[in-house]
């Protein structure tokens, strides 16, 4: 049963930045996709980025590219997203979760269960 657990969220002001991380355990991180979620208030679930098991592989949505980044340590099981250039819409729950692949991460099929999430607040 693997097991996510995220954190690093917290208020921010509009043009700050937060470094979230997920940390895994029970299952072989390592041959995993992974990809951090987040849900708005009244939103659905949406992905927001996914990096490959080795990390050769990143996939951003157009709203984050060139403020996120994602980023993996196999050694230390830990997944993260360097959020730069915050806006008050980037505010959401955050969560992370396993995948086969990228793409299996886009479609939302995700291996095992949700972590608990991390809470972003950004302020205008």
């Amino acid at each position: 049963q693997v097991q996510l657990v995220e954190s690093g969220g917290g208020l921010v002001q509009g043009g700050g930045s937060l470094r979230l991380s997920c940390a895994a355990s029970g299952r072989t991180f390592r041959n995993y996709a992974m990809g951090w979620f987040r849900q708005a208030p009244g939103k659905e679930r949406e992905l927001v980025a996914a990096i490959s098991w080795g990390g050769s592989s990143t996939y951003y949505q157009d709203f984050v590219k060139g403020r996120f980044s994602i980023s993996r340590d196999n050694a230390k099981n830990t997944v993260y997203l360097q959020m730069n250039s915050l806006k008050p819409e980037d505010t959401a729950v955050y969560y992370c979760a396993m995948g086969y692949s990228i793409a299996t991460l886009q479609q939302a099929h995700i291996s095992g269960s949700w972590g608990q999430g991390t809470q972003v607040t950004v302020s205008s």
